[in-house]
């Protein structure tokens, strides 16, 4: 009873850390695809010295720890900029544990997605590329109007996954102070000392936040689906 009660005391507090947690998914989302798409571009098509950035990129924020990357940015990056802004400039700027979250989350998210549109790229016919140079068509324009309308749906279910990745590291933001889902159910607990089903908790809300979003996207990925490119 003790549980029960913790659960239903803690539920409306912990549920506005929702709104937080899809924030930072959101936010590194979209900036994980605005940085991903012209990187896979540049993998694919670009010279070697874009090939050889893109692919330092990737292999850095893929190779480093999430964690690591937070306290770099917030504790190091951000008070740095603070340090400089101030006694340079006398303009006070705090950067939110928010925003260091969402930034650290969209780069990384950026090298996988890259990757992840970089192979449905691949995935497609290469004569069609040239069939539009036949046109008269430049080169970025055959990119912008034919290759990529086509790889970004073929990159759905990936990308899908891609999300679910992100929702759940999404939790490593509570050490930094956000108010998310996890660092709301982590108060809780450390003064109720109703831990397991206060995590237990955290859980079912994490896995209903991945089915929604994954179920969202699997409609998405019927209703955009290229006949002869997916199941």
């Amino acid at each position: 009873m003790d549980a029960f009660t913790a659960i239903i005391d803690a539920l409306p507090y912990i549920l506005k850390g929702t709104a937080v947690t899809a924030g930072i998914v959101i936010g590194a989302m979209v900036l994980g695809l605005i940085a991903g798409i012209p990187m896979a571009v540049g993998q694919v098509y670009g010279n070697r010295p874009v090939r050889f950035m893109v692919g330092v990129y990737v292999w850095f924020f893929r190779g480093v720890p999430v964690l690591v990357l937070l306290f770099l940015v917030y504790f190091g990056v951000f008070g740095f900029i603070e340090i400089k802004l101030r006694s340079g400039y006398g303009i006070y700027i705090n950067f939110s544990p928010f925003m260091a979250a969402c930034l650290v989350m969209g780069m990384v998210s950026a090298a996988y997605q890259s990757q992840i549109f970089r192979g449905a790229i691949q995935a497609l016919p290469q004569g069609q590329l040239k069939a539009a140079s036949a046109l008269g068509m430049s080169d970025s324009m055959a990119i912008r109007t034919i290759i990529l309308p086509q790889a970004l749906r073929i990159a759905i279910p990936a990308w899908s996954n891609e999300f679910s990745i992100v929702l759940k590291d999404s939790a490593v933001a509570f050490v930094l102070g956000t108010t998310e889902i996890m660092a709301r159910t982590h108060f809780v607990a450390s003064r109720t000392y109703q831990h397991l089903p206060l995590y237990l908790l955290a859980g079912v809300l994490y896995f209903i936040l991945t089915w929604m979003g994954v179920k969202a996207l699997l409609k998405l990925e019927h209703k955009v689906r290229i006949p002869g490119y997916s199941n």
